[in-house]
């Protein structure tokens, strides 16, 4: 029996995640713990955030069908596991894609990151440690397609944008 086999044998439900905020709208940001309990992810626009999934919510995004792991997270942030390793095992795509300190919060790795989703076919999990700077560059990458700042906020807010939302109001503002 395989390890991904173990993972899914151990979940007790089989609901399907979907995030999605108090007004029934979709959202990209899912919450890990919920992941933990089902069997079944679906995108939002090909593209999925959250905090830092474990190895059993790993499992739950290949099997429902992501080609991709883009990590947000720095060289030295403590993972839990060997992310690569296990994100490779199940067949993924792994890719890093380090956003450290206020700085990379930047136009600059907007496009960068635009330019690698839209080189990916498949669906996507970005991640951080808790979605929160993978919030704020989707908002600046929303911008980039040629959302209005109000629409870009609310984008970065559904991806996971909380704490970070000063930082990114000054980028657009700056624009």
């Amino acid at each position: 029996m395989s390890i991904r086999q173990i993972l899914l044998c151990t979940f007790l439900s089989a609901v399907t995640v979907v995030a999605v905020n108090a007004d029934g709208d979709n959202m990209i940001h899912i919450d890990i713990d919920e992941v933990r309990m089902s069997e079944d992810l679906r995108p939002i626009d090909g593209i999925t955030s959250s905090g830092q999934p474990d190895a059993s919510a790993f499992a739950i995004v290949a099997d429902s069908g992501y080609v991709a792991v883009i990590d947000m997270r720095g060289p030295n942030e403590n993972r839990g596991l060997d992310e690569k390793a296990v994100v490779e095992a199940l067949g993924l795509e792994y890719i890093e894609f380090p956003l450290v300190g206020r700085e990379a919060i930047s136009f600059e790795n907007a496009q960068r990151l635009d330019k690698l989703l839209t080189d990916i076919d498949g669906p996507v999990l970005l991640h951080c440690g808790s979605g929160e700077r993978v919030g704020a560059i989707l908002a600046l990458r929303h911008s980039l397609q040629g959302a209005d700042d109000a629409a870009a906020l609310e984008y970065g807010r559904d991806a996971g944008l909380s704490s970070l939302e000063p930082l990114v109001r000054d980028r657009l503002e700056q624009n």
